[in-house]
């Protein structure tokens, strides 16, 4: 999945391009280029605008290639508000399809979840001080690709700072899977016993790659539970691979705390590694945007890439997730609101994704 390092050397016809405000499109010495007031070349275009309601063009691309990495920072709120994470919707569309491939808020795909920050220290994705969110997912393409950015805040955002880093000219072999991801959320709307679904409608070959879980609890005790459940290649009723438990699925272990007990109040220890984290754990609202009183549902983060351990799929795959608690007397269902990238490659065609809510509708408990 990454260039292994005897392939640094590179090949025949493959180029190296980078695409950010001072160079939008990429080209060959084309970068560096415009004025400041320290002159020509020094610095001049170090972000795009982006006004509310609008789509920004991060890339258009004629291929073939591979983005390799993507930076971008904005800010994380305005005076209409503070979720400028969850109100920017960032879209991928790969050789000319009409429906995207990749469709996002901006912060979930960085494990960003909630409309706030986090610091994230992973093989794919790595948020850095302040703000600074990375992707290393290649991206292939044979034709061309699109990347946007669309705007459903309230207010201008004057600094959009980005970076897309990729190859053109790759060998791209019409069979080549085209990374997708696409986020769902179940606000406290399941039934009792109802599981929360992740991905579904997916068909064809494929890997799936990774997931992104933002959980805001809604009822009392343990919330971690559940169970993710991979159906693959015609399972029914039962699939084929499960977890044991949510902590566990996230590398974790009893409820990521630093010891089980009823008093005094334990530690909840976030951390965040290379294929699995818990980057994120709030129950004090630090958003300032009320004059009362700031506790908010307790909200955790989380994520975890099957990177070193993928799950293959040739013919479908559907992505679930158990809505299950624990306390002194035992198991219970419970009905959270849970927010969930889902991160994973096949072939085309794909399935037209379920309609994104509104950024109304997404809007942090």
């Amino acid at each position: 999945m990454y260039t292994p390092w005897d392939n640094l050397i590179g090949n025949a016809g493959v180029r190296s391009r980078s695409i950010n405000a001072e160079n939008p499109t990429g080209g060959a010495g084309m970068a560096a280029r415009t004025a400041s007031a320290l002159g020509s070349g020094r610095k001049g275009t170090a972000y795009l605008p982006l006004p509310a309601g609008e789509t920004l063009t991060l890339a258009d691309i004629t291929g073939p290639g591979v983005i390799r990495h993507i930076w971008i920072t904005v800010a994380d709120r305005t005076e209409a508000g503070p979720f400028v994470l969850r109100d920017l919707v960032l879209r991928a569309y790969w050789d000319g399809e009409e429906n995207p491939s990749v469709e996002v808020p901006l912060g979930d795909f960085f494990c960003n979840g909630f409309g706030a920050r986090a610091l994230v220290n992973s093989i794919p994705i790595v948020v850095a001080p302040t703000g600074g969110m990375n992707s290393y997912f290649p991206m292939p393409f044979r034709t061309g690709a699109r990347i946007t950015l669309e705007s459903q805040h309230g207010a201008d955002l004057p600094h959009i700072f980005f970076q897309i880093d990729l190859t053109t000219g790759d060998e791209i072999a019409e069979d080549t899977p085209y990374f997708h991801a696409q986020w769902r959320r179940s606000n406290g709307t399941t039934g009792i016993g109802e599981d929360h679904v992740i991905l579904d409608g997916v068909q064809g070959r494929g890997t799936y790659i990774g997931t992104y879980v933002a959980l805001t609890s809604l009822q009392r005790y343990w919330w971690g539970e559940g169970e993710v459940k991979f159906f693959v290649d015609g399972d029914t009723d039962n699939p084929t691979l499960c977890s044991t438990g949510l902590e566990d699925y996230a590398g974790g272990a009893w409820a990521f705390q630093d010891e089980l007990r009823s008093h005094p109040e334990p530690e909840v220890l976030t951390f965040s590694a290379p294929y699995f984290g818990y980057p994120y754990h709030s129950a004090q609202d630090t958003t300032r945007a009320s004059p009362f009183s700031t506790e908010m549902p307790p909200s955790h983060g989380l994520y975890r890439w099957h990177l070193p351990d993928p799950i293959y799929f040739s013919q479908d795959l559907r992505v679930t997730l158990q809505q299950i608690g624990a306390w002194d007397f035992g198991l219970f269902e419970r009905q959270d609101d849970i927010s969930t990238t889902a991160y994973w490659y096949q072939i085309a065609p794909h399935a037209v994704f379920p309609s994104l809510p509104s950024a109304a509708e997404r809007q942090p408990r």
